[in-house]
């Protein structure tokens, strides 16, 4: 059975969507609700929803926001059908894949095969198409030598590995995801967070819950606050974000709640990515814009030629002024796992200075970058001052196309000196532009 979504309604729409527990003071009182609840109540209601309404055009990425216990977690799993709704009306138009707690339907008495045949048909896939998707889900989790082991003797890495593998083969319309835009740690972090980032280049429908507000203002179309269970303010991530740091700076709600907007199509991200300054908050330090340009020209999807272009990283932070000045680094990636480069201001002796707020700027240029042909991913970080901890990062802020017409391999152009015949010299320099300079040769 086919599981094409209706192109013509919204992905995802919701209505005065609200749930509501019963707590119980002591056990007992469940049965005297049950035996006595038409005269008396025996419990009190904690509503950890109310109010929640939003549509989500097929495509859009909507952010989740809000502090714990604000009732994230709940509108997930409303969305996902693991909760019913106590009022209001929850349609989904298309099959769901979420990354909540990552294998909580494992078995652990299963082998990693036989959990990946039941958690697949749990998602709506039919034995043939599970067949036709095995291999590709254990090579992509990494574990094919465990496969046939029961899981209850993965480690806790092996586990999250296969659970993100399945749940994101399904080819879902629609993805949930609680926390966290990669799991594991070192290059399958990087596969999940590549995988996901392909998915939504396909149009998957995204809801993404996390704490980090610069990868919710740098990943989605949208944002959603909740504060206490109730919807505080619906919008563009820029102004969401705002409203919702100042908010925690603060720490009091803003009255009364700004409504909600109507449902919007999803909008492009800004060339730059900023955040407005707040007050520092003790221990803490974040990125609060970036800006990647070649040649001057602003933009996130950026073209050059090798050694042609200039390619400039500006960015701005703020920090609690009690800390050490903290570490900018920029990365040049190719693909996912293959680092050409890296500046650190620590390793380079740069001090970066702070105002007495704690605000701060960099900029960091690579002049006539000699990169050859391929796709590049900018990297920017903010770390302590050993450079150790991260307080804030985005791992793929920015591309780079390289335009080579050249057909030999390689990354980058390298300076380099031919000899060909006594007495005279070749000197190759990185840069294309630069003309090929003659000079005699050296003495042996």
């Amino acid at each position: 059975m086919s599981h094409e979504p209706d192109t013509a309604t919204p992905a995802i729409r919701a209505q005065a969507l609200s749930k509501c527990y019963h707590l119980y003071d002591r056990p007992v009182d469940r049965l005297r609700q049950l035996l006595w609840g038409q005269r008396r109540r025996y419990y009190r209601e904690f509503w950890a929803l109310r109010d929640a309404g939003f549509e989500l055009a097929r495509g859009e990425v909507l952010g989740v926001v809000g502090r714990n216990g604000a009732g994230k977690s709940t509108l997930l799993q409303l969305v996902c059908g693991t909760l019913a709704p106590t009022a209001g009306t929850i349609a989904v138009n298309g099959r769901v894949a979420a990354l909540l707690e990552l294998g909580a339907g494992f078995n652990p008495e299963f082998s990693g095969r036989e959990n990946v045949i039941l958690a697949a048909s749990v998602l709506g896939l039919s034995m043939a198409e599970i067949a036709a998707r095995f291999e590709e889900i254990v090579d992509f989790s990494g574990i094919r030598d465990f496969i046939d082991q029961p899981v209850k003797f993965y480690s806790s890495g092996m586990y999250v590995r296969l659970a993100f593998s399945v749940a994101t083969s399904v080819d879902p319309d629609i993805l949930v995801i609680d926390e966290a835009l990669s799991v594991g740690d070192g290059e399958f972090a990087r596969k999940s967070f590549d995988r996901i980032m392909a998915l939504k280049k396909a149009g998957v429908t995204i809801l993404f819950c996390s704490h980090s507000l610069y990868q919710v203002e740098a990943f989605c179309d949208r944002v959603l606050w909740l504060e206490h269970g109730r919807p505080m303010m619906l919008g563009q991530p820029q102004e969401v974000v705002q409203r919702y740091t100042q908010f925690l700076a603060a720490g009091q709600i803003p009255t009364p709640p700004v409504p909600t907007e109507p449902a919007a199509a999803a909008h492009p991200g800004p060339t730059a990515a900023p955040r407005p300054s707040q007050p520092a908050i003790a221990g803490y330090a974040r990125l609060t814009r970036i800006e990647t340009a070649v040649d001057g020209a602003a933009g996130r999807e950026l073209r050059l030629r090798p050694g042609e272009n200039t390619l400039t990283v500006r960015l701005q932070f703020e920090s609690d002024p009690a800390l050490p000045p903290p570490v900018v680094g920029v990365t040049l990636d190719y693909g996912t796992l293959l680092a050409v480069t890296c500046a650190v201001s620590r390793s380079d002796g740069v001090a970066i200075e702070r105002d007495a707020a704690g605000r701060g700027e960099a900029t960091l240029s690579f002049p006539q970058l000699a990169l050859r042909k391929g796709e590049y991913r900018v990297g920017i970080y903010l770390g302590c001052e050993n450079a150790l901890h991260i307080y804030d990062s985005v791992p793929h802020f920015a591309t780079l196309a390289v335009e080579d017409a050249l057909p030999e391999p390689g990354l980058v152009n390298l300076p380099h000196t031919w000899q060909c015949s006594p007495g005279h010299a070749t000197t190759i320099q990185a840069s294309r532009d630069t003309q090929p300079k003659k000079k005699p040769a050296m003495e042996s």
